[in-house]
């Protein structure tokens, strides 16, 4: 599932895919951790201090893609 991340005064959000649903994106973002932690689909680990959280973006679950994009 693609995930789009606003943090305050950042001019570019974050974008990743991870292997969590809707579900667990959404408690994850509200339950209240200072930080929150992220694991993408290849295994990298994203830090967001909640704090500073501008917004999340949920996208739709990721299908596996073939071929290039462009």
């Amino acid at each position: 599932m693609e995930i789009k991340i606003g943090i305050q005064h950042a001019p570019r959000e974050l974008v990743l895919d991870t292997d969590l649903d809707a579900e667990g994106v959404t408690a994850l973002v509200t339950g209240g951790s200072d930080v929150l932690t992220f694991t993408d689909t290849k295994g990298r680990t994203v830090l967001v201090p909640s704090a500073k959280l501008a917004y999340v973006e949920i996208g739709t679950p990721s299908v596996g893609t073939v071929g290039f994009r462009g």
